[in-house]
């Protein structure tokens, strides 16, 4: 018996949720996936698996033994990496993911530089405004804007971003600017759902002396679920929106929208561009050491526009 197929089997019929699954996931005949594992229980002497009419289901020494097959399986995968020269040269897929709008302005121009520079190296970037799980989808690098929770992963900052709110010089013209956040109780709103309530917007740092934090009441005319979209909406004249700098830069440098209340804004959010501890593939030293300096000079151009 094969035991690091054996292994691999058992962990696949446990993700899967039955011996079936497996059995796809691997293209072998069911029977064969249902004697290897009964194989693996019996050299071990002990029963994994509860097999049921309704599917699978871990033993005590199943579960312990489950774990145990998961680490051994990742060292042999890294094993392998490193015997392919993955760790010892720059090569192969690497898979980055960076919030939709940031990703389009600051860290595509540098993986597209980055693929000119490294020629052995292919790169997945997906643009996604949620939060991944580095480890548990095989990430190798993500942008993270915000305060950094304590998740052992490695951190380089590139930069930082802020609030604005900003709307069309039109809206502002005709509907008056705002000079204090509770002028906002007589404007429009659109807002970004994903990052904020679409009823009230938070102003003024409580750090900085003699001020402190203020949450107003707003009327959301419109609420979407990406800053494009509220950009957008914003432009064209519907009210007054709430975005991240990076995200509104180029509308207000090509004065498509002003920027109102900046002195009342929260502290500033730092920008990370995160990756795993541990053994790091060239690839993605490669990339951080290439990216991040690229990453920090967009972004304070932007900033500076």
């Amino acid at each position: 018996m094969d035991r690091l197929d054996a292994m691999r089997l058992l962990v696949a019929a446990v993700d899967a949720g039955s011996l079936s699954g497996a059995a796809r996931v691997a293209g072998l005949p069911l029977a064969t996936v249902s004697r290897r594992v009964a194989d693996l229980e019996a050299a071990l002497g002990a029963q994994l698996l509860n097999r049921s009419s309704r599917g699978l289901s871990l033993t005590d020494p199943g579960a312990d033994y489950l774990a145990a097959c998961r680490r051994i399986l990742e060292d042999v995968a890294e094993a392998e990496r490193v015997a392919s020269g993955e760790f010892s040269a720059p090569r192969g897929l690497l898979t980055v993911t960076a919030p939709i709008v940031f990703g389009r302005l600051h860290v595509l121009p540098a993986v597209a530089a980055f693929l000119k520079t490294y020629a052995e190296v292919a790169v997945r970037l997906e643009q996604t405004d949620r939060v991944v799980s580095l480890v548990e989808e095989r990430v190798d690098a993500a942008i993270r804007i915000g305060a950094l929770p304590d998740s052992g992963l490695r951190a380089r900052r590139v930069g930082a971003v802020r609030w604005v709110v900003c709307a069309a010089p039109a809206y502002l013209a005709a509907r008056g600017r705002p000079d204090r956040p509770a002028d906002l109780a007589e404007h429009d709103c659109v807002t970004f759902a994903s990052l904020m309530p679409a009823d009230r917007w938070r102003f003024g740092p409580s750090w900085a002396p003699g001020r402190a934090d203020e949450t107003v009441r707003i009327h959301s005319r419109l609420m979407t679920n990406t800053a494009e979209a509220a950009i957008a909406a914003a432009v064209d004249g519907l009210g007054l929106t709430r975005v991240l700098s990076y995200q509104a830069a180029d509308a207000v440098a090509s004065g498509a929208l002003r920027v109102v209340l900046a002195e009342h804004e929260p502290e500033e959010w730092p920008v990370h561009l995160v990756y795993p501890a541990g053994m790091v593939p060239q690839k993605v030293r490669a990339f951080i050491d290439f990216a991040a300096p690229r990453i920090e000079a967009s972004l304070a151009g932007a900033a500076s526009r």
